[in-house]
């Protein structure tokens, strides 16, 4: 995969697809701006180089539709606390006047288009859109590996523009595929979190088993599948909790039993907290498993919104070999299946 190093960007117009879907409260307000964050290294990167940067994303679950609170303006105001220079905003993501602005501009600048999903056509991938977009651009960069698996309209304008990776998206595979293509044993994976995306869960359990030395579930999860009707009993690599607080939150005899086999591991893979973590009460499993994590000195890739907020939280993300922005991309990626976003990258 051709990666953004390989390219000349020195007076070009780069379009750059990243993932700001960042999670906010009701009035808009972000609450955690790790997304954001994680793509600031390729936007400094683009400036450095004297490219004219154009930046587009979606944020939340718009229907097509304009919604005030899902406008990209508190996103500008994230990326201007980590930037040292103006971001500017533009009121649409297509448009004649759009793409006159982005003529105009000079290299190092940096404009920001405004929410793709307020057009039915992004999420439908449709190609007449996706041309609007490619004419904003010289370049196309894929900086959002979270949303790749998604067969959007903005990830096709790599079909009609000269494309690769951004830095977070080399970052984000480099790292997985230590996990996935040769990683060294013991390799332990925990699998917690939401019971959502069951079946995607499913797929990366079927296919990870034979690499794996175990799987330590939370309790959501363990239930979920057991609901669903997935066959534990086929292998013994699979580790139920032995207890719960409450089943909000893994207890004290699966902490212990979960921590042996972290300590013993050189790789570890994990996805969702493996409890309430936003209360205190129900927030020590998780706490357990990092700290015996970052013990256990192997290679260690963690995945998740929910996840990668609390390491960042305990102040400990620079003791994780890499922590993913990826969710159901990160499962499908280890599971081995091919992602729209990457896959048009070729």
């Amino acid at each position: 995969m051709r990666t953004v190093r390989e390219l000349i960007i020195k007076g070009k117009r780069v379009l750059v697809r990243c993932d700001f879907k960042v999670p906010i409260d009701k009035d808009g307000t972000i609450l955690d701006d790790f997304k954001i964050r994680s793509t600031i290294p390729t936007i400094q990167y683009l400036i450095e180089a004297g490219a004219k940067v154009i930046l587009m994303s979606h944020l939340g679950e718009p229907a097509g539709k304009v919604v005030d609170k899902l406008r990209l303006n508190k996103v500008q105001e994230g990326l201007l606390q980590y930037l040292d220079l103006s971001v500017t905003k533009a009121k649409d993501c297509i448009g004649k006047d759009i793409e006159d602005w982005t003529k105009q501009m000079q290299p190092g600048e940096v404009l920001l288009l405004e929410n793709l999903r307020f057009h039915p056509e992004e999420e439908k991938g449709d190609l007449v859109f996706t041309k609007k977009l490619a004419r904003l651009g010289d370049i196309f960069l894929n900086d959002a590996f979270a949303s790749s698996h998604r067969n959007h309209a903005s990830f096709r304008v790599a079909k009609y523009l000269p494309c690769g990776a951004g830095l977070l998206l080399d970052k984000e595979v480099r790292a997985l595929n230590k996990i996935k293509d040769n990683p060294n044993s013991p390799l332990i994976v925990i699998l917690a979190g939401l019971p959502k995306g069951i079946k995607t869960k499913i797929k990366f359990i079927n296919s990870f088993i034979d690499r794996v030395d175990c799987i330590l579930l939370g309790n959501l999860v363990a239930d979920e599948l057991q609901k669903y009707g997935f066959k534990f009993g086929l292998s013994e690599k699979i580790i139920f909790p032995l207890d719960s607080n409450q089943g909000l939150d893994i207890g004290p005899e699966t902490i212990k039993l979960f921590k042996q086999k972290i300590l013993s591991a050189k790789t570890i893979f994990w996805s969702g907290p493996l409890g309430r973590i936003e209360d205190k009460e129900f927030s020590v499993g998780t706490r357990e498993m990092i700290k015996a994590i970052v013990k256990s000195q192997a290679f260690s890739v963690a995945g998740g919104g929910e996840t990668s907020w609390f390491i960042n939280q305990l102040g400990l993300e620079a003791k994780f070999g890499h922590l993913s922005t990826g969710g159901d991309a990160l499962l499908s990626f280890l599971s081995g299946e091919k992602l729209p976003g990457l896959e048009m990258l070729d």
